[in-house]
């Protein structure tokens, strides 16, 4: 079997939901990257055998290959687009690499883009079309049938509650992801992953959700944001605009080419779980992965779990047994942001660059009661 193997890896800073990057469509936050990587492996351009990318809330239309027509890449590059919600980017990246196993290709572009500020509205179609009722808007689609689609808060009180997770528990995973963001800006750690880009004549480079004063005092003031609940807007992510791509290629070809290093994908795992306990998504798939290659997680040198709830990710660190030296070593979602589409490839960019980690998985948890997992080894 061909060993895939990630040799490139960007993103762009993410951007608050009506924030800096608010005018931006996704193949516009998209082309800085394409661009990049045109600069930097030209004659890996005249390559590509697919570019796969997640998107959750965009126009549709098979954003990938509008992104790279965009990006004046050869038009006989195909490009698809997939939605498997919040692990839409992740499963980019899984999609490319088992590609690459299976011989139908050696090269991949795979991440993901999301745009919340330009999502398009929803209406609901009525049931006649002579029906002259005002029309309806919603936010989202259903991921599962009514009785089994609690909305994201009501989901994350759901594991709250289930798992006995307090909301000073969450507060205080909340403080810390902001001060691990926080040191690893300082330590020139995340920097590496995001590449500036020029918004309106200025260089737009930090996470725009990182808040460097915030105190834990001033997370544990925010009210739940339901009744007799525990969730608040201090202690789950914001909603984002952002976009990360990564360069997959078929190990002996990446040799001949001058790579040296990277991350090798050894397998993944996707999972389902009951829809109203969604968060808990990452610890069936992480723990049948773990158990397919005889591995336990203390095998793990590293661990990146999307942070779109703190009960979500402290009730799944209690159920896989991972400590805090292996999760989110330089800060999560709560901080740096949750763009959809792109998150999961955001967690195997920031693995990217964790040179130090020789084992390590991502892994995120899925609307609709689902979580998908990845493998890596350090590759040289």
């Amino acid at each position: 079997m061909k060993k895939p193997i990630i040799v490139a890896a960007k993103r762009t800073a993410f951007g608050k939901y009506g924030g800096t990057l608010k005018h931006l469509e996704p193949e516009q936050l998209l082309l800085p990257l394409f661009e990049n990587f045109k600069s930097q492996c030209p004659d890996i351009m005249t390559k590509i055998d697919d570019i796969i990318l997640g998107n959750v809330v965009g126009n549709g239309g098979n954003v990938a290959r509008k992104s790279l027509l965009e990006a004046s890449l050869d038009s006989s590059i195909p490009g698809v687009t997939i939605d498997r919600q919040c692990g839409s980017g992740l499963e980019a990246v899984i999609q490319a690499c088992r590609m690459i196993q299976a011989e139908a290709g050696k090269v991949f572009i795979a991440g993901g883009v999301e745009s919340s500020s330009r999502a398009p509205w929803k209406i609901k179609r009525p049931q006649s079309v002579y029906d002259n009722e005002l029309p309806m808007f919603y936010e989202r689609a259903s991921f599962a049938p009514e009785n089994q689609d609690p909305s994201m808060i009501e989901a994350a009180e759901n594991v709250a509650q289930h798992y006995n997770i307090t909301k000073e528990q969450q507060d205080r995973f909340a403080y810390e992801s902001h001060q691990k963001t926080i040191k690893a800006y300082d330590q020139q750690q995340i920097t590496q992953e995001i590449l500036p880009i020029t918004v309106k004549g200025k260089s737009f480079s930090i996470d725009e959700s990182v808040k460097p004063r915030l105190t834990y005092e001033k997370i544990s003031r925010f009210k739940p944001l339901l009744a007799d609940g525990s969730v608040s807007i201090g202690n789950c992510c914001m909603k984002n605009d952002g976009a990360v791509l990564l360069l997959v290629m078929e190990e002996k070809l990446a040799q001949s080419l001058g790579f040296i290093e990277g991350l090798q994908f050894i397998d993944s795992s996707i999972k389902g779980v009951n829809p109203n306990l969604l968060g808990i998504g990452p610890v069936p798939a992480v723990t049948q992965l773990l158990h397919k290659h005889k591995m336990t997680m203390q095998d793990i040198d590293a661990v990146e779990l999307n942070e779109a709830f703190a009960s979500q990710v402290l009730a799944c660190k209690r159920q896989l047994d991972i400590t805090e030296r292996q999760l989110n070593q330089w800060g999560g979602a709560i901080a740096s942001g949750h763009p959809y589409g792109a998150s999961g490839a955001a967690l195997v960019t920031r693995l990217f660059y964790m040179k130090k980690a020789d084992k390590s998985i991502a892994t995120m948890g899925i609307g609709g009661g689902m979580g998908n997992a990845i493998l890596f080894h350090r590759w040289n």
